[in-house]
């Protein structure tokens, strides 16, 4: 399947009905019918059983309160977004989207024959340097829509066959993505959602999201605070942070479960892209990684990072890695028994 355009899918998306959004009965068979544990059956995805506690109520009403002092990440910027504020993420209290479409370049259990429902937020919160999506995340391009119409861009998604809601992005707008799920959920939404973050990430707003998100999708960029304040707005608490982050994400779904058919159904998926000259500091993160979580823990170790932005304003970050680079690095994720990589 082709991309579809974002200005064709978003009014496509408007004109849909409620009553259209079925699934079919041969994608309901392939849902788990247990849970996920082997334990006593459970409602899958997660969140259909917060919603059913009216739990996932509370938790709109929590989030959204956010937003008067905003504290939904690690920046702490406390502007009132209510009232139009931007922090450093630039973003106001209403959603904006840049695109929405089946994406098929995504790991393979996310992707499979249908491909992965992807959402990309516009702006961000960390303002790397080399940003390749800086057209998005950091000028801001796309358009801000209601979470009734987010909620209406989930279900299309569904109904296009996508195995998952990929949310790329995320954090700025976590009140409104919980609102339009509630919505989605009742307009049928029976899919999971893939959490596609930076994970520069809060444990606040983390457990927030405990039983919402079924699929992590942590992309973790340093583990030196020094570059990451250099490149990535003066984050200089970014490692701290991811690493509580990955803790709590993998406390809440645990490592990356898949279905019968090869597809994601819960768990954790960690990336890692590889920066010329280390500086992501890619054997301190597999090494991390190694010590903390299962041998069994399904990591992607990126080897496409090209300049981009102003990349070229940074000699040291002014190339694409070397194949030694990646190499080195798969070489040091087996060595530590990580064999579990993305191909």
């Amino acid at each position: 399947m082709g991309k579809i355009s974002r200005r064709v899918f978003l009014r496509d998306s408007l004109i849909l009905t409620s009553s259209s959004f079925l699934l079919s009965s041969q994608y309901l068979q392939a849902l788990p019918r247990a849970s996920l544990d082997g334990k006593k059956a459970k409602k899958y995805p997660s969140y259909l059983e917060l919603e059913e506690n009216g739990v996932l109520s509370q938790r709109v009403e929590k989030l959204y309160s956010f937003y008067e002092n905003c504290h939904l990440c690690p920046r702490d910027c406390r502007v009132d977004r209510t009232k139009g504020e931007t922090g450093k993420c630039n973003a106001t209290a209403k959603v904006k989207v840049s695109d929405a479409f089946p994406h098929f370049g995504e790991e393979s259990p996310l992707v499979g024959k249908r491909g992965s429902g992807t959402i990309f937020f516009s702006n961000c919160g960390l303002r790397c340097v080399f940003c390749q999506n800086y057209k998005i995340n950091i000028e801001g391009e796309g358009v801000e829509i209601s979470d009734d119409r987010l909620a209406d861009i989930m279900i299309k998604l569904q109904k296009l066959g996508c195995h998952n809601i990929n949310l790329v992005t995320p954090s700025h707008y976590v009140p409104n993505i919980v609102n339009a799920l509630q919505k989605a959920i009742r307009n049928g939404l029976r899919i999971p959602l893939v959490y596609n973050t930076a994970p520069y990430e809060t444990l606040e707003t983390l457990q927030l999201l405990d039983g919402i998100v079924d699929i992590y999708l942590p992309d973790c960029k340093f583990m030196d605070p020094a570059h990451a304040a250099k490149y990535s707005g003066e984050t200089y608490n970014y490692p701290y942070y991811v690493k509580i982050a990955l803790k709590e994400m993998h406390r809440q779904v645990g490592v990356l479960q898949i279905n019968r058919k090869g597809i994601a159904v819960r768990g954790m998926i960690i990336r890692h892209l590889i920066l010329p000259n280390n500086i992501a500091g890619t054997d301190k993160f597999i090494k991390f990684v190694a010590e903390n979580f299962p041998k069994n823990t399904y990591l992607n170790i990126m080897r496409q990072y090209r300049p981009e932005y102003k990349a070229f304003d940074y000699p040291e970050l002014s190339r694409r890695i070397k194949r030694s680079e990646w190499v080195e690095a798969i070489q040091l994720a087996r060595k530590y028994g990580l064999d579990r990589l993305d191909k």
